[in-house]
């Protein structure tokens, strides 16, 4: 896929992404994701007996044009670890869905089909070259469209494990704003508005000229048909590779829908066999109507929705600080686990920070540096447990909650003297810390900084109080490091790169 846009314009439209998510078959039976027993149990794998419906039919590789890349802070060497990079049309008739009576905030939808309408969008695929280097698991994430191009930030937070694990990628282009253009909720300026909102039509008409997107409310359907052939294979967009699992993954606004289509969609298809929300709001994103895209800035504060229950499909959600007590209004559908959804808090983690956000760390100006979190560590681990859970029926470690003061007027997140948040999952960064990592926005800040946390660095004097010498500080990060590896929340294959992390040199004595 040709490399049109510069690094730099690509940062600023992370950035946008960033900004807006705020405002806002045909398949056979599969051997795939069975019901989890429990936290300590194992359950059997199933064949699961899939509806019939249609599927995508998939064309390509496209090859006119330029192409477009993906909004991302950090790029893959997918030829170094023996990955391609392809893109695909895919079409067909989709439908859209309606309710029967109010939606209910325990995510127990009952949806019936609606309208229908053709369509024709694009898929990305990144896959291992060899079918030998697969692991049988493809990643379908729900493309980020709030800055009117398609961004792909679960694919940045994953990718050391996509590539050596042997998965394969798929972003679809799930809504009509990254198809079609439209309206973008708020303008980051210069370069970036020279492309945001406009679409891949416009943005390159001889290679997605054809491409037709009838309106979110069928972007639910089209998301299902796409899982589908990707399933069979049929149309060999992942070459001559044998799919034996489908996960859907989004984020932010992508995660909003996820938790519309779980509750909603997922009932009805079976399309998938797990999913990662991760870093979804308090509500659901609407059904939406044709000709139109996902009002996700009405959903904003809307009716908070919890993840329904009653599936066997593994549901791992995952959220920040930033999520949980912001504007996003995580905390009021926040739920317990139980044998099909688990809840993952990450303490010391914003909604977006320097790993995603990448060359854009240091072109916006906040009131502070931003968060320079573990966020990534953590959804590596996230994309492996949720595999783990769909193959052999092993659930995820179950995680503490943040603690949080909801005796206010909003929650807030409990923190110690230092401002480190208590409680949620714990690395290294927030227990043996050099610097102090929050998802909360700095005074004063605008709506790109409230959704980038902050990093501020701690004072000789905090320093000192923890660690007698840059040799206890080091065996203290290595210990909270193997801790967090021993309870399942950061990979081992992530332990060089997170001892790395360490920095003994600003501690004295």
């Amino acid at each position: 896929m040709g490399r049109a846009r510069s690094t730099t314009t690509a940062a600023i439209l992370t950035l946008a992404v960033i900004a807006i998510a705020a405002l806002g078959a045909c398949s056979s039976d599969e051997d795939a994701g069975a019901e989890s027993g429990g936290d300590d149990s194992e359950a059997p794998t199933e064949t699961v007996d899939r509806p019939d419906g249609p599927a995508a039919t998939l064309a390509g590789p496209l090859t006119a044009g330029e192409g477009v890349n993906l909004v991302a802070g950090r790029g893959a060497d997918l030829d170094a670890s023996g990955f391609v990079e392809e893109e695909y049309t895919a079409e067909g008739t989709a439908t859209s869905y309606a309710s029967e009576g109010e939606l209910p905030a325990d995510g127990t939808y009952d949806l019936v089909e609606d309208a229908t309408a053709d369509y024709r969008t694009r898929i990305v695929v990144r896959r291992p070259a060899e079918a030998a280097d697969f692991n049988g698991t493809v990643v379908v994430e729900w493309l980020n469209v709030s800055a009117g191009v398609d961004s792909s930030p679960d694919f940045t937070y994953m990718a050391d494990e996509l590539l050596r694990g042997g998965y394969a990628w798929v972003g679809v282009s799930a809504q009509r704003i990254g198809v079609e253009g439209g309206d973008v909720l708020v303008s980051v300026g210069g370069a970036a508005d020279d492309l945001a909102g406009k679409g891949l039509k416009t943005l390159d008409p001889e290679r997605y000229g054809t491409l037709s997107h009838p309106g979110d409310a069928f972007s639910y359907d089209m998301y299902t048909q796409v899982g589908r052939a990707l399933r069979s294979n049929d149309d060999g967009a992942l070459g001559d590779l044998e799919p034996e699992r489908v996960l859907a993954v989004g984020e932010s606004q992508s995660a909003f829908a996820l938790t519309t289509y779980v509750n909603g969609v997922q009932p009805l298809t079976l399309a998938f066999d797990g999913f990662v929300v991760h870093s979804r709001g308090g509500a659901a994103a609407p059904l939406g109507t044709p000709d139109e895209g996902i009002d996700l800035a009405g959903s904003i504060g809307g009716q908070p929705t919890q993840i329904r229950t009653d599936l066997a499909t593994p549901v791992l959600i995952v959220e920040t600080e930033t999520d949980v007590t912001s504007l996003l209004g995580y905390y009021a559908a926040r739920q317990d686990d139980t044998d099909s959804v688990h809840l993952w808090e990450i303490a010391g983690t914003a909604h977006a920070d320097a790993y995603q956000v990448g060359l854009g760390a240091g072109i916006i100006s906040c009131p502070a540096p931003i968060n320079a979190g573990p966020q990534h560590y953590v959804i590596k681990a996230a994309l492996r447990s949720l595999d783990t859970w769909v193959q052999d029926g092993t659930a995820p470690p179950e995680a503490a909650r943040l603690d949080v003061d909801d005796s206010g007027e909003a929650p807030t997140i409990v923190r110690d003297d230092d401002g480190i948040a208590l409680g949620g999952i714990r690395t290294p960064q927030v227990d043996a810390p050099t610097v102090v990592l929050s998802g909360d926005p700095p005074a004063g800040a605008s709506i790109i900084c409230m959704l980038l946390g902050s990093t501020t660095p701690m004072t000789a004097e905090q320093l000192a109080a923890r660690y007698p010498s840059a040799d206890d500080y080091e065996a203290a990060y290595e210990e909270a490091t193997d801790a967090a590896i021993e309870a399942g929340f950061v990979l081992d294959d992530d332990r060089e790169a997170m001892l790395d992390e360490a920095d003994p040199s600003v501690v004295t004595g």
